[in-house]
């Protein structure tokens, strides 16, 4: 999708009345759709009037449908090639994997963060700086990044801990969870049976609910109570990049320690003191 269009959509889609976020939503969906089918063709498919669609691009800060597909037609026309990468299943014929690692790499993170909201940024910051305690969950692959992530954010507050536990150990996990807390979830591209009734729990629970998730799995974690910091994650041979999650991380944190202010910083000293007095 145009990324524009993407943004203005993020940025108003709890605004919107159901049928137009119904419609907006298949378009955070589905990539190229404006350059594809007309105004008409896409209300059809999302089982919306033509005119809740053109409400809907109003709404948003267009004129009409046209100024949508022509500012999508420009944006395509000037995106350069390494932009345009996709998730290739294998690499491409002739190039060196170097070569070919670094385009998928820099395409990751180029679409991650042109097409992200700041407004949902500061909301997650805010969430996780200010909860009274912040709760870390990543399964499988993502067990690593929740581990790093552990690492960052203690650094700038306290009672921060991975949720951790299986099978029935994770009951008495789940049970310290309170309605004051927050959860931040990795997940990208997950097993959903690992993922999704720890969400669940956490939505029963109250309390405010952040993930770092893939493009595929976002609207799922939504639909969960998430809300939900996109990546894009297209890898070949060794499955799914994590290079922009571990940056989306990272920026979560500076984010957060911003909503924190003094009080990072005091934590920060105080650490760099008691790192200072147990190895000189």
């Amino acid at each position: 999708m145009a990324t524009r269009l993407a943004l203005r959509i993020q940025n108003r889609l709890e605004e919107l009345a159901p049928s137009e976020r119904r419609l907006a939503v298949m378009l955070l969906e589905r990539n190229d759709d404006p350059l594809v089918y007309s105004a008409t063709e896409l209300a059809q498919q999302a089982g919306v009037s033509k005119a809740t669609a053109a409400r809907l691009f109003r709404s948003l800060g267009y004129r009409d449908f046209n100024e949508v597909r022509l500012e999508a037609r420009e944006e395509r026309n000037r995106t350069s090639p390494i932009q345009r990468v996709l998730a290739p299943a294998e690499a491409p014929s002739g190039a060196t994997a170097a070569e070919t690692h670094l385009q998928i790499e820099i395409a990751n993170l180029t679409r991650t963060f042109e097409e992200l909201s700041t407004d949902r940024l500061r909301r997650a910051a805010h969430a996780i700086a200010h909860a009274s305690t912040l709760w870390l969950v990543g399964r499988g692959a993502e067990a690593g990044l929740a581990e790093h992530a552990l690492l960052l954010f203690a650094r700038l507050r306290p009672k921060v801990h991975r949720l951790s536990g299986h099978g029935d150990s994770l009951a008495e996990n789940l049970a310290m969870l309170g309605p004051q807390d927050a959860l931040l979830t990795i997940a990208i591209r997950p097993e959903m049976r690992l993922i999704e009734p720890i969400l669940d729990w956490a939505r029963t629970t109250r309390l405010a609910s952040v993930a770092v998730c893939d493009a595929t799995s976002a609207e799922r974690l939504r639909r969960l109570g998430a809300e939900t910091l996109v990546c894009h994650a297209a890898g070949y041979g060794v499955g799914p990049s994590h290079t922009a999650a571990i940056s989306m991380v990272r920026m979560l944190a500076i984010a957060a320690r911003e909503a924190l202010g003094l009080s990072a910083d005091r934590r920060s000293e105080l650490i760099a003191d008691i790192r200072d007095e147990l190895f000189g």
